[in-house]
């Protein structure tokens, strides 16, 4: 089946959109930007790749489109409608004029310790919500991470379950597998993931953050390899390098939950996404870095000034309340 033409897209939406212009590629799906005639705003129309709608059970696919779009978050880009267009399975969501996550690590490399535990709690909240309406990303990537004044949001949220459940029949459901729709991306992909699992939860997309995490941290990703074989199997069999070798000014608290992110065993990992969220929102992973004059350097936990702050405040207070005695 040759691809849809944006004439023809055009055409078979009628005068509920307006299509702008082809945005770049994503995956297995050509992305536009229109405007929503009726409320005046810009979306983004996401549109798959014929040869893979025709594998696919339409019912099906609308049916797990309705529970993604049910999650309503600040960190979630949220989905609005989904269709058929010219025989072509589409949907649509809001447009976020910001850059991704993919565009600023290959900008910076490695990235600041707070930018990287700031994002890291954002994204991690939005699995968490996710997670407990039912809803497993199965795709999470720094391209499926925008930046939307200054906050990260995640967007397609449901959108490779919705493909592998909406398989019309295991050899179909196989060759979505193959073009690594319902596995995901292989430098992200769980173990049990990569291993089709059939009890896949979302402890998956917990190992998928604890990638990202690392790659914000030391500039690339823990595996890599020649083949999407070859980086599959290192997620199964080999021991990710700690955080602390490649990049020796995390600090040890930051570097301990991404490492646990990246257990091979699903039961070994944080419990949820919010725990992950939680922990980063109340433990200070930043200090100042001190030049001794040698040389060295002394990093100064975050906390340290406070306590010495406090410390003098009962120190003045003492003061005063021997004064007032003696006087």
């Amino acid at each position: 089946m040759r691809p849809l033409l944006q004439q023809e897209l055009q055409g078979a939406l009628g005068d509920e959109y307006t299509i702008d212009r082809e945005l770049p590629r994503g995956g297995m799906s050509r992305v536009f930007l229109a405007n929503e005639n009726a409320l005046g705003r810009k979306v983004v129309i996401k549109v798959l790749a014929p040869e893979l709608a025709a594998t696919l059970s339409v019912e099906r696919f609308k049916r797990e489109i309705m529970l993604a779009a049910r999650l309503q978050h600040p960190h979630i880009v949220p989905l609005l409608h989904s269709g058929v267009a010219s025989g072509s399975l589409y949907y649509t969501m809001p447009f976020v004029d910001g850059e991704s996550l993919r565009d600023r690590m290959s900008r910076e490399r490695q990235m600041s310790i707070s930018d990287v535990s700031r994002i890291l709690e954002e994204v991690a909240s939005a699995l968490g919500y996710a997670h407990e309406q039912g809803v497993v990303h199965r795709d999470m990537k720094p391209e499926n991470v925008l930046f939307f004044h200054g906050q990260a949001v995640v967007l397609d949220f449901g959108i490779a379950k919705a493909l592998s459940a909406s398989a019309n029949s295991d050899e179909q459901s196989g060759r979505i597998t193959q073009r690594g729709m319902s596995l995901g991306t292989p430098v992200y992909i769980a173990p049990e993931q990569a291993a089709g699992d059939p009890d896949l939860d979302h402890r998956a997309d917990i190992y998928a953050l604890g990638i990202v995490t690392y790659e914000m941290l030391c500039g690339h990703p823990p595996f890599s390899g020649r083949s999407p074989q070859q980086v599959m199997a290192a997620h199964a069999t080999q021991k990710p390098e700690p955080i602390s070798r490649r990049r020796h000014d995390t600090p040890n608290e930051l570097a301990a939950v991404v490492m646990r992110c990246l257990e091979k065993r699903p039961a070994d990992r944080p419990s949820s996404a919010m725990e992950i969220a939680r922990t980063i929102s109340v433990t200070p992973l930043e200090g100042t870095r001190v030049v001794m004059p040698g040389g060295g350097a002394w990093r100064v936990p975050a906390w340290l000034p406070w306590a010495i702050a406090g410390i003098a405040t009962l120190i003045a207070v003492a003061l005063a309340v021997k004064l007032a005695r003696t006087g």
